[in-house]
């Protein structure tokens, strides 16, 4: 019936299973189950059909029920009825735990390269804009002037932990679930280290009950699919933000914006904003697998074919939206003029007073409340904290001296952020340094990977 038909995209990891099939007739061969001219045989018709898959010609039935079924059946129309030998030594279970692996192993790399394909558009930015002085805020409020490549060189840091999270996550995915079998293992795979190896993982699950039951790796997974849409709606609400008429420091291209059905002078953010919805999907799906998880017993039970559903579905998204929002980062164009004239704006410059104070001896206690009153005295005298003249600085406090007149200016509140980690412009340049290499070595990941990548 409907309900228990695997859904169409849990078809789509056929080039995954077929591969799993070739290792695992391989160790049949071994056991004396198939002979050399069988193997050849079934080897030879599943290349076959692993390329009819990728290309669209070869497609199940209505009538077959799962994935599992469809390439047996066919692999039995093709080669004769020692093709069913296949199935001996394995389960459905283990299957579709090592089908689903393999896929997001492969998956994992193309929304790794994606994720730097993003943060290589933010450093370009950011190397553009290295000396452009914007506000930083806090609360939305503007608190301090920073250098605008830092704040985007703030979000290329969020993304490299994902790929760093992406990293981690494989070590602990990269173990084959194969030789489980239903759950108690296999007298037949008596190697399912040579399975293992042969599909690019680095050993074997170490339990076979937990290789079945365990979904731990999958709502891993999806918890970097989730944060990962997290941080690309920050990053989407900011250029919301940034392209708004009120702040107007960026203009959309025009390839990554869209018109009003009504009024023709809008342009809308809609990548932008597409991508920040997409977030609440990711979040959901995660939800979803691990509600589906948390009333399981061990070992397989048929809500766990959720896993499918809620990861394919996380990877279809994240390959639609960091392409688009690597191109719309790319393309932006901001003005250096209002950044700058931002960030002197809204008494910005206020803790540098505070500072000096502090430096001369002030509890900060004391600083931060003087600090305060000459705030409100430049409001009301409707002048700039850089503005500020000797008889206004002495009549709000004595201790305020012309002097703390030479820190009013946005260079030395930036210069003087110089320690580790710091908005200056030496340490902007020295992260951006940083971040390129780190990009460059993050890419050889991906290449090194030796499992089966049918689709890339």
């Amino acid at each position: 019936m409907a309900l228990s038909r695997s859904e169409p995209a849990a078809f789509d990891l056929a080039p995954y299973d077929i591969a799993a099939s070739i290792a695992h007739a391989r160790q049949l061969l071994a056991v004396g189950v198939f002979d050399e001219q069988e193997l050849a045989a079934v080897e030879a018709a599943l290349v076959q059909m692993a390329a009819e898959y990728v290309d669209g010609t070869l497609r199940p039935a209505p009538h077959d029920e799962d994935l599992f079924g469809f390439l047996e059946r066919v692999l039995v129309e093709r080669v004769g009825a020692f093709g069913g030998k296949v199935r001996a030594g394995r389960s459905r279970n283990d299957q579709a735990v090592n089908d689903l692996r393999l896929y997001l192993r492969d998956q994992a790399r193309v929304v790794h390269d994606l994720v730097l394909d993003l943060v290589a558009a933010l450093l370009g930015q950011a190397v553009a804009h290295r000396r452009t002085v914007a506000p930083g805020f806090t609360h939305l409020q503007p608190a301090q002037p920073v250098v605008f490549g830092h704040h985007l060189l703030a979000h290329c840091q969020a993304l490299l932990r994902e790929v760093d999270r992406l990293h981690d996550w494989d070590r602990r995915a990269a173990h084959s679930p194969l030789g489980a079998a239903a759950l108690a293992g296999s007298p037949l795979v008596t190697s399912p280290e040579t399975v293992a190896d042969a599909l690019g993982y680095d050993g074997v699950a170490p339990n076979s009950i937990d290789a079945v039951a365990s979904r731990d790796s999958v709502c891993e997974f999806l918890f970097v699919a989730a944060m990962l849409s997290v941080d690309l709606s920050r990053l989407a609400e900011e250029v919301t933000l940034w392209v708004s008429d009120q702040f107007s420091w960026a203009e959309l291209d025009d390839a990554y914006s869209t018109g009003s059905s009504i009024m023709p002078q809008k342009k809308n953010p809609d990548i932008a904003e597409l991508t920040r919805g997409r977030a609440a999907r990711a979040i959901g799906l995660l939800t979803a697998m691990l509600g589906a998880l948390k009333g399981l017993p061990f070992a397989y039970n048929r809500d766990l074919a959720e896993d499918k559903h809620t990861t394919m579905d996380a990877v279809d998204t994240l390959r639609l939206v960091l392409p688009a929002m690597a191109g719309l980062v790319r393309t932006l164009r901001f003005d250096p003029d209002r950044l700058r004239r931002d960030a002197a704006g809204r008494s910005t410059l206020a803790t540098e007073v505070a500072d000096w104070l502090t430096e001369r001896g002030v509890p900060f206690h004391e600083a931060h409340e003087v600090t305060g009153r000459l705030v409100q005295a430049c409001e009301h005298a409707g002048a700039s904290l850089a503005d500020v003249d000797a008889a206004t600085l002495a009549a709000v406090d004595p201790r305020l001296t012309a002097e703390v007149r030479e820190r009013l200016t946005l260079e030395s509140a930036i210069e003087r952020r110089d320690a580790i980690g710091g908005t200056s412009f030496r340490r902007v340049d020295e992260q951006i340094t940083s971040v390129r290499a780190r990009v460059e070595d993050a890419r050889r990941w991906s290449d090194a990977y030796r499992g089966p990548r049918p689709w890339r």
